[in-house]
């Protein structure tokens, strides 16, 4: 046997080696089909992922437009923020680092790990806030700790800044993280993304298309540690454009100042052009809070507030209007012929009709008065006998006139109308006739009658303005970087009431002396340098068993709404003011010194020392209705009212004429507009707060109930 043979004399080993030769070639073959692949099919693909994993896109925030007074004073604006933010992609060990961080940081590991979730919804290369407004002492940790927590970034973005506080808060409302639902409608189809913040309220939202800039971006070259190398691009970011509004700060500022702890409205507005000089609204919120985020239980601290911060008094709220009123019903009288400047009533101290009872508010009456006097003094007798010989669709016509229970198209979303009813909206909404004891209550703004304070102002200035009312405006101009006008406002008339002069300076005369004379509603409220010409009101919200109980033994929500509305100087009207207080008691005693507040602002002038006034301040009356048919809550339309909500059976008794027995109520409780109990919402994005009713049942022993009876 030969030791030599070779493979051919081995068929085995031949088949072997020509399989292998087979299995090299076909491997090799498979390597150079792959090579060609990748270089030839896949190239851009690939070389686009390698980009990525070189390049690195950080999107850089555009300030928001700063918002100015009418000196060019700042009211909002931004501030430099530092933002921790974290990219996916690089993350391989995300409980390791989300524990580091949370060391760092100070933070409960379970809301980074929220906030990671939250910020699943992004690209994985696209970075995502994890912590936003942190110090710049933590700032500083980060970076020193950068190689040891990959994928963190550190980035400064604007943030809305608002150097007054609470200044304004309602007026320039809020911003909010953006929803999946306004990422898909319209407005928000270009340019916005997962994650932006855009205004949910006031201007911040109205303007949004101004106010919003344009966003910038840098383009980073990094190592495969993820260390920035190199700039490779950069696109500066175009901040939006600026708003200019007609608020003067310094007045808007002592408006607020004015109110103190008390909850209520305040509006100023310029006769001549209808400009807003203070929308203010008590209390007030921090819109600060929604800059940076707000947290859920702030947000329900917000919404569980009695008083409701985050209503707008001024436009949401409606309210009977009182005494205020009283102007409305004056004017109409004496364009209808049905009184003039010298017609006098008797009154002692009640008014009987059929066999009703309507008191005054002062018990022992005021004696013999005319017109002038009944504004003075706020004789609500006279008033009484002319508004049945008037009629309330004439009332009711007058008041539109004014802008009272109309639209005024004012620039805030969320404006209400209030309400002023005539025959046919009692017989459209109640299916029922209208009664004179409704025209009685109605002709002192009581009853169905409800206002908002902007309404009161746009009143007050179109008597100061003979009948000419403009519409409310608070935008003054736009303007791009540059300085060009982008948007310019102008005054607008809302109607001419088309009143004789001669009425007017009736009215006007009798409004001077509520301040300016002994006996006045006002009269301790008057200013020295400058002569103001206004009209107190007080609404009652309830009536108590004890009328005269001390005020801080009445529970808070049973107090009377106190109300004044003036302007100045009398004699060449420059601005208007509507006061109102929630709860707040007396109109002269209480609204009155606050509007004195304002005017002495405006003016630069000094508030003299306290004057007593002539007559004590009188308390609002009850008013017997016994002769008034049961009416379901009031409504507009089928909806029901803010502000009008009906008592059950059992709580409502009004004291009947000297030896009768006490009646039922039969008309609703009004009270003013509050806020709703809204349903919690999840930090970040929290949806705008809806005003609605706030529940007013009263125990048994609170006594009558009665709609808001004047009193000043």
């Amino acid at each position: 046997m030969s030791l030599n043979g070779g493979w051919e004399d081995n068929p085995g080993l031949k088949k072997r080696f020509m399989l292998l030769s087979l299995a090299v070639v076909l491997i090799f073959l498979l390597l150079v089909l792959r090579l060609w692949y990748l270089q030839i099919i896949g190239a851009d693909r690939y070389r686009e992922l390698s980009e990525k994993n070189r390049i690195r896109y950080i999107p850089v925030a555009a300030p928001r437009g700063p918002i100015y007074d009418r000196n060019g004073e700042i009211l909002v604006d931004n501030r430099p923020s530092f933002i921790i933010s974290v990219l996916r992609q690089e993350v391989e060990d995300k409980d390791a680092l989300l524990a580091r961080l949370a060391q760092i940081l100070g933070e409960d590991p379970a809301e980074l790990e929220k906030r990671w979730q939250s910020g699943s919804r992004f690209p994985r290369y696209r970075p995502f806030p994890l912590a936003e407004d942190v110090s710049r002492e933590r700032l500083e940790v980060i970076q020193e700790n950068s190689v040891n927590l990959p994928g963190v970034l550190t980035e400064v973005r604007p943030l809305r800044s608002y150097p007054h506080g609470e200044l304004g808060a309602h007026l320039f409302g809020y911003l909010g993280e953006i929803t999946q639902k306004e990422l898909q409608s319209k407005p928000f189809s270009s340019g916005y993304r997962p994650g932006d913040f855009v205004g949910k309220r006031g201007l911040e939202k109205l303007l949004e298309k101004y106010l919003r800039g344009i966003e910038g971006e840098r383009l980073l070259e990094v190592d495969v540690k993820g260390q920035e190398l190199r700039i490779l691009k950069t696109q500066e970011p175009q901040p939006g454009n600026k708003v200019f509004l007609t608020i003067d700060r310094k007045l808007q500022a002592a408006a607020e100042a004015a109110f103190g702890e008390e909850a209520g409205a305040a509006v100023v507005i310029h006769v001549k052009t209808g400009a807003v000089l203070a929308l203010t609204s008590r209390p007030a919120f921090d819109p600060a809070l929604f800059a940076r985020g707000i947290s859920g239980k702030e947000w329900i601290e917000l919404l569980q507030n009695p008083r409701h911060p985050l209503q707008d008094k001024t436009i949401q709220g409606q309210y009977p209007p009182g005494s205020t009123f009283k102007m409305i019903t004056a004017l109409a009288a004496l364009k209808a012929g049905v009184a003039y400047p010298s017609t006098t009533v008797d009154c002692g101290g009640a008014l009987s009709h059929g066999n009703r009872r309507f008191r005054c508010w002062k018990r022992g009456g005021h004696g013999r008065v005319d017109l002038k006097r009944a504004l003075k003094e706020s004789c609500d007798v006279w008033f009484y006998k002319v508004s049945l010989d008037l009629g309330i669709d004439r009332i009711a016509a007058m008041a539109r006139a004014f802008g009272l229970g109309i639209p005024l198209g004012f620039a805030l979303e969320g404006e209400k109308t209030g309400l002023i009813p005539d025959r046919q909206w009692k017989q459209q909404r109640h299916g029922t006739r209208w009664y004179d004891g409704e025209t009685v209550i109605a002709s002192i703004g009581q009853g169905y009658v409800l206002t908002t304070p902007l309404q009161l102002a746009v009143m007050t200035a179109g008597i100061a303005n003979d009948g000419i009312v403009l519409r409310p405006q608070v935008i003054s101009r736009i303007e791009d970087l540059a300085g060009n006008i982008l948007e310019e406002m102008h005054p607008e008339i809302l109607n001419d009431a088309q009143l004789n002069p001669s009425d007017l300076q009736v009215v006007k005369r009798g409004m001077e002396a509520v301040v300016n004379e002994p006996g006045g509603t006002a009269y301790k409220s008057r200013l020295n340098e400058i002569r103001i010409a206004g009209k107190t009101g007080t609404s009652q919200v309830v009536k108590l068993k004890d009328d005269h109980a001390p005020k801080r033994e009445i529970a808070y929500r049973f107090r009377d709404h106190a109300l004044f509305v003036g302007y100045a100087p009398a004699q060449a009207p420059e601005i208007a003011v509507a006061v109102l207080l929630e709860h707040g008691g007396s109109g002269g005693s209480n609204a009155a010194p606050v509007a004195q507040k304002i005017f002495a602002s405006y003016f630069d002038v000094p508030i003299p020392v306290h004057t007593p006034p002539s007559s004590p301040a009188p308390a609002p009356p009850p008013l017997p209705t016994e002769d008034l048919p049961p009416a379901p809550s009031a409504a507009v339309n089928g909806l029901p009212l803010q502000g009008m909500n009906p008592v059950p059976d059992g709580l409502l008794t009004t004291p009947a004429p000297a030896g009768g027995p006490a009646q039922a109520n039969p008309l609703p409780t009004m009270v003013g507009t509050a806020l709703p109990p809204a349903p919690p919402a999840p930090a970040p994005n929290f949806p705008p707060a809806p005003p609605v009713a706030a529940e007013r049942r009263l125990p048994p022993e609170i006594g009558e109930i009665v709609p808001e009876a004047e009193g000043d």
